[in-house]
């Protein structure tokens, strides 16, 4: 496929980086950090005013109407900056699932408001002990017209602010996904600090009532499949972004930085991690289009998500080394801003399944198509 983005996608794409690169600043990152939510509230009001986060949402609640794809460019600029801000929890774990699968009361009654900026979405994806998100292990029952959820999710993203959070859970005829509140009864929330300097929340349910995601006419593992196809697809987009600033901050340090009389960048040790770095970040920038357009098309997209995380993973966490190798002692230094890329680069490849984690369950895919 073509790889050269629309005019409309160029504009998304400008907007994204025009709002971000004008707002944040490593002063204000840091400031955020210091608060007590780690979201830049500022921020989030800015990007609702342009309408990106509302941009892979239908018009009918206030909208673009655009996909997955133009999500992840606003992802990718967000990467580029690491702003605290819950964008990719939000709209790829929470509000374009909610869209493709939720009934017309659901998306009436929470996309208008994402879209405003004044709900935040997530979905607890992550299971304890089990490097696979299609496999959770929280449990529902039907209680009348409703459900309610026990068990536990670890790591849930941004779920310390979440006004709703999608919870996966095996149920006495599979799996389903249920739209729950994580300040209701029967939930508990544990803060916890992560390795990118932001707060998740660990969750605990205890009978707590939930609503099923969708009319049920769609099976359930198809339902959670998807929802996880494109919260991987936004941490793609993420460390695309992360990397990218992260190889320029490299190259300006190194063609600035003398040695022997030569920049950094003249010695070819030099110039063979940049190249490295370069082809790796590439990689993740094509394997993550392609698997955005499959899923824009209406393609089944999970074999090639799951490239492109192990892109993000595998790549992403070789380029945020070689970045702090370049940058030799100062690389070292958590305080200095390049070590922000490094810790957001770890944090995402780990997300939802490390590289050797994401190989075995694009294997174990394979295997099943084959046989089938």
């Amino acid at each position: 496929m073509n790889f050269e983005l629309s005019e409309e996608q160029e504009a998304v794409r400008g907007l994204a980086e025009q709002i971000f690169a004008g707002s944040v600043t490593v002063e204000r990152v840091k400031e955020i950090e210091a608060s007590d939510d780690v979201v830049d509230r500022a921020l989030w009001g800015e990007l609702a005013d342009a309408g990106l986060l509302g941009i892979a949402l239908p018009e009918e609640h206030g909208g673009s109407g655009l996909g997955i794809t133009e999500a992840a460019l606003v992802l990718e600029q967000q990467g580029r900056v690491v702003a605290p801000v819950p964008y990719w929890a939000t709209v790829c774990c929470g509000a374009v699932p909610l869209a493709e699968f939720g009934t017309a009361a659901q998306q009436a009654a929470w996309l208008p408001g994402v879209v405003a900026g004044d709900v935040i979405l997530t979905a607890a994806l992550a299971e304890a002990g089990v490097n696979d998100p299609l496999a959770p292990q929280t449990t529902a029952t039907a209680d009348g017209a409703g459900w309610r959820i026990d068990g536990s999710k670890p790591s849930v993203p941004a779920g310390h602010v979440a006004d709703r959070v999608l919870v996966p859970a095996r149920t006495p005829d599979g799996v389903a996904v249920f739209l729950v509140d994580p300040a209701g009864p029967g939930v508990s929330r544990e803060r916890a600090v992560t390795t990118d300097r932001g707060v998740v929340a660990h969750l605990t349910f205890s009978g707590a009532p939930a609503e099923l995601l969708g009319d049920g006419s769609l099976a359930g593992e198809r339902v959670l499949a998807a929802v996880v196809d494109r919260a991987l697809l936004g941490c793609c987009a993420l460390q695309l972004g992360v990397c990218e600033a992260a190889m320029a901050q490299a190259a300006e340090y190194t063609s600035g930085r003398l040695q022997f009389g030569k920049p950094l960048s003249a010695f070819q040790g030099s110039q063979i991690r940049a190249a490295d770095g370069y082809i790796d970040t590439e990689a993740i920038r094509v394997t993550m289009l392609q698997a955005a357009w499959e899923i824009d098309t209406g393609r089944d997209a999970s074999a090639d998500v799951l490239v492109a995380k192990w892109w993000a993973a595998e790549g992403g966490q070789r380029v945020v080394h070689h970045v702090q190798h370049l940058h030799g002692g100062m690389g070292a230094d958590i305080e200095y801003p390049v070590h922000r890329y490094f810790l957001w680069g770890k944090q995402i490849e780990d997300t939802l399944g490390g590289a050797s984690a994401t190989l075995a369950r694009l294997g174990r895919r394979l295997a099943a198509e084959a046989h089938a």
